[in-house]
């Protein structure tokens, strides 16, 4: 069956058939694929008063361990933003009364941020919602397939994670 990028790769063969076009037959598939789910889950979110930079802040607090607290720190590490983004996502969390803010025990200077019984509510939630649209979304595949594509995209993906970014390096 075809698609979209099968249609661009035909026409790059037709005019530039000296060039090798493969790598746009993963790519361009990835980038058409990324919409459909940044949509989907835009959508899923969005029925819950929420939207992705909120779920992952949300989501991040209720996956780690008890007592379910981090610093803005780790939870920019864990979004991988910038910590003035978190700012950003914390205020606008802590003005719904998702999340709380609170200097540490131990040590005053350190912020630690916690989910409200609202936020966990709201994670609660949206959590099956977004698991659903995660299955729906891989829906033409078998478990074999997901699996080899999971495994196909770690293996990419810890490549690239593992490199020198080029851009804080200097490099060109």
């Amino acid at each position: 069956m075809a698609d979209h990028v099968d249609e661009v790769l035909a026409q790059w063969s037709r005019q530039r058939p000296d060039l090798d076009t493969a790598p746009m037959a993963v790519l361009g598939r990835l980038s058409r694929l990324t919409q459909v789910v940044e949509a989907r889950q835009r959508a899923t979110f969005a029925a819950h008063d929420l939207d992705a930079a909120s779920f992952d802040v949300l989501a991040t607090l209720r996956r780690s361990d008890p007592p379910h607290e981090l610093t803005p720190g780790r939870l920019a590490a864990s979004s991988m933003v910038t910590s003035g983004a978190v700012t950003q996502r914390l205020d606008r969390l802590e003005a719904r009364g998702l999340v709380r803010r609170r200097r540490g025990d131990v040590d005053t200077r350190t912020v630690l941020v916690s989910l409200t019984e609202a936020g966990r509510a709201a994670v609660e939630g949206v959590l099956p919602d977004h698991l659903a649209t995660g299955r729906d979304l891989l829906g033409p595949l078998d478990d074999d397939q997901r699996a080899q594509l999971a495994d196909l995209l770690r293996a990419l993906l810890t490549a690239h994670e593992a490199a020198p970014d080029p851009d804080r390096t200097g490099a060109t």
